[in-house]
């Protein structure tokens, strides 16, 4: 089956050679962690089955974030990690995006522009609340996750999810007030103030006079989606906290000229192929390269690290307010990632030795005694 690495290898030559020193020092490290990527360039590692003792060798990850190799063990520790932190109470999923006549100023000064999304995003959710019949006088705790594709890895475009829970601690009577089950905050207002807030971050970036007047004359989009318990959009996100806008499984085919890959276009449920010209699918995978150090899911209020209420104390005043009649409930965690299996037999895999690529062992366990008889 094709990879997105074997896309890569193949065209990725071409690419560098037709944009030259035009391509971003960023695109070029995620260039070549690509092309290594379980290659053998980078070393191998040495597994054992621990069933029928077989070794198996592999080529060692580059472990880049934007690889589509690597990655997925961490989606699932986020996921087990963020689904056993989940208050027994109902959230929403809240989406701000950009109109199309600013995604360009955001393209060329990434860092300041997603951060404008993240800024202006919290801050309308916690403006708006404060002044709700709800969440007046509350504390909010969420979490947003940035996404810069949409079902097409060609497409650009930037938007952050924030997964909220429905409610809020009134800090100064020490309970857990919440919302209705189907409504958070009001469409309308939180639109117009995430288009202000946005306007005063890029005023402050030096971005605003780049962007066409044109950009803030219409409604700007926020969608407000109540997710139940919330286990499914963290399911959805877990796909791409700590992976990229295309997987292997969505490679079709690859040849000297093109790449065929299929996507699902929006509001439809079959998918479709596209095929394009190699060096366009290079362009459309690093476009969504990340600015160097840059945090992708980010954390607010009382699920901040640095808040002074926790995630516990809080569990603790949504039982209460529920009454603890109603609240002999069980946690329900994820199921941990299977490791590595053996092609042979489906068994586990264990860690023996880590090479690096010049020969060095890096790591080194003894094999494991099997017993035949």
């Amino acid at each position: 089956m094709p990879s997105v690495a074997d896309c890569f290898r193949q065209h990725a030559p071409a690419y560098l050679q037709q944009h030259g020193d035009r391509v971003p020092l960023g695109h070029l490290k995620v260039i070549h962690a690509i092309n290594r990527c379980q290659s053998g360039e980078l070393g191998y590692v040495n597994f054992q089955c621990e069933s029928c003792g077989k070794e198996h060798w592999t080529g060692r990850s580059c472990g880049n974030r934007h690889c589509a190799n690597c990655g997925s063990h961490k989606s699932s520790q986020w996921l087990e990690k963020q689904t056993a932190r989940l208050l027994p109470t109902h959230y929403f999923l809240v989406t701000f995006t950009v109109p199309k006549q600013l995604r360009f100023v955001l393209r060329g000064s990434q860092r300041d522009g997603y951060a404008a999304i993240f800024d202006a995003g919290s801050e309308a959710i916690r403006t708006v609340a404060s002044a709700s019949k709800y969440l007046r006088g509350c504390q909010l705790g969420f979490f947003g996750v940035l996404h810069t594709w949409g079902r097409d890895v060609a497409v650009y475009h930037p938007h952050v999810h924030f997964v909220v829970p429905g409610g809020g601690v009134n800090e100064a009577e020490g309970v857990w007030q919440q919302t209705p089950e189907n409504f958070f905050l009001p469409h309308a207002a939180l639109s117009k103030v995430y288009k202000a807030k946005f306007a005063d971050h890029l005023r402050a970036s030096g971005l605003y006079d780049q962007v066409d007047a044109s950009a803030w004359q219409p409604q700007w989009t926020v969608d407000i989606k109540p997710v139940g318990s919330g286990s499914a959009s963290l399911k959805y996100l877990a796909a791409y906290v700590h992976r990229v806008g295309i997987s292997d499984k969505r490679i079709v085919a690859i040849d000297s000229e093109n790449v065929t890959y299929r996507y699902t276009p929006s509001g439809e449920t079959r998918s479709r192929t596209k095929p394009v010209r190699g060096t366009e699918f290079i362009r459309a995978v690093v476009q969504h390269t990340l600015p160097s150090g840059f945090q992708k899911i980010r954390y607010y209020g009382w699920q901040s690290p640095n808040s002074r209420i926790d995630n516990e104390e809080v569990r603790w005043l949504v039982m209460l307010y529920l009454g603890l009649a109603f609240c002999l409930w069980a946690y329900t965690k994820s199921p941990q990632s299977a490791g590595p299996r053996c092609k042979d037999c489906g068994g586990n895999l264990r860690t023996i030795s880590v090479i690096d690529h010049e020969g060095r062992v890096l790591y080194q366990n003894a094999l494991g005694y099997l017993d035949s008889g």
